[in-house]
């Protein structure tokens, strides 16, 4: 009976031994643990051993870009500290360029620091103190540009933000026409060194009188002699008046169209008829006491002022009238109604035998036109030349 009562409280101490060993062995495996998530603590009771046991617990799964340190398959001890950021795709598109970027960061300026895109100055699509999901984020960056400027006689350099060519333009104040020119165009992206210029477009009309020139018909005539002819009708110019559209580019004509033509008076033709008679021969009397002295002033006359031959007599005299009348210009046709070195009216040319050589005084020689002249200047003097000053 003695011996009973201490193996009851054996088999009690060993009972209580072995409580006392349960409670020991549960406060050695259960870890308490901090998981910082994107900044934001959160505790947890975990009895794994690793990190990736103690994110398990909480529910948190990572990501090929997502980041935990220590790392998933560190052990962990009771009051660790894990943390975890997430990753977070950020499209950046520079001017155009695009490139995708992963990122733990929580901010777009955060995000840009992280990733070293340089974006001093620049405008962003998103603020820079916008939070950034785990969604990611698709951002647009316009960097400033050094750009010069042109428009109305001045020239300047702009350093500018502003993504197409027609903001620029706001941006510095360019007022621009409907039909001015912008170089290289409106909706052309700003780019680094660009040159742009604006041309003023001004269209204007206007309506001048010109000159119509008149022609001149020769005829024959059986009942006048060789080497004269006779004006039947006295020509005349008619007169146009043209409606032009003049497009001026900075002030400059850069292009006419003609918008129409209004005949205000018709020319009139000349006509001329031109002999065709043979002249009877001269004769002399052998007994004339005077037949061996100077030629009489008819024979003189006649010389100059008849036949196809050459008469270059005063031809000194002609070339400084003809400097004074056309600049020495034997071939000149401005259309004004006289022709030549010596500046002849159709009607005078073929009044005087011009038609000898030519139709008209600009389609003959120097020596030519001096030799109408000649028969000319022996009917009139220097009276039909205005320029009668300079013989």
């Amino acid at each position: 009976m003695l011996l009973t009562r201490p193996l009851r409280y054996a088999a009690h101490a060993a009972a209580a031994l072995v409580v006392v060993a349960g409670s020991v062995g549960v406060a050695h495996y259960d870890k308490s643990v901090d998981i910082s998530v994107d900044g934001k603590p959160v505790s947890v009771h975990v009895f794994g051993s690793t990190v990736a046991d103690a994110l398990d617990k909480k529910g948190i799964t990572l990501g090929e870009h997502d980041v935990v340190v220590p790392s998933a398959q560190s052990a962990i001890s009771d009051g660790d500290r894990i943390s975890v950021r997430y990753g977070r795709k950020l499209t950046v598109t520079v001017d155009g360029v695009t490139k995708e970027y992963w990122t733990t960061a929580t901010t777009v300026d955060a995000a840009l620091k992280d990733l070293d895109i340089r974006a001093e100055g620049a405008v962003l699509s998103a603020s820079r103190s916008q939070p950034l999901g785990r969604q990611g984020l698709a951002l647009d960056v316009t960097m400033p540009k050094k750009v010069t400027l042109t428009a109305d006689g001045l020239t300047r350099t702009i350093t500018s933000v502003s993504p197409l060519v027609s903001d620029l333009l706001l941006e510095a104040d360019v007022s621009r026409g409907a039909s001015d020119i912008i170089e290289p165009g409106l909706l052309a992206p700003v780019t680094e060194g660009m040159k742009i210029v604006v041309k003023r477009v001004v269209v204007k009309t206007d309506t001048v009188k010109e000159a119509i020139a008149y022609t001149t018909t020769t005829k024959k005539d059986s009942s006048l002699y060789v080497g004269t002819s006779k004006v039947v009708t006295k020509g005349k110019q008619g007169e146009k008046a043209i409606s032009r559209e003049l497009t001026y580019i900075d002030g400059k004509v850069s292009k006419t169209t003609v918008l129409s033509e209004k005949v205000v008076s018709k020319a009139i033709n000349a006509v001329v008829t031109v002999g065709t008679k043979a002249r009877p021969k001269a004769t002399t009397s052998s007994s004339s006491p005077s037949s061996s002295s100077a030629p009489s002033t008819a024979t003189r006359s006649a010389g100059n002022t008849s036949g196809a031959g050459i008469n270059l007599a005063n031809s000194a005299m002609w070339d400084r009238i003809a400097q004074c009348e056309s600049g020495g210009n034997w071939s000149i046709n401005t259309g004004n109604g006289y022709y030549g070195g010596l500046q002849f009216a159709t009607a005078s040319w073929l009044a005087n035998g011009g038609a000898d050589f030519a139709s008209r005084a600009d389609l003959a020689s120097r020596a030519q036109q001096i030799t109408i002249a000649n028969r000319y200047y022996a009917k009139a003097g220097l009276g039909p030349w205005g320029c009668a000053h300079a013989a």
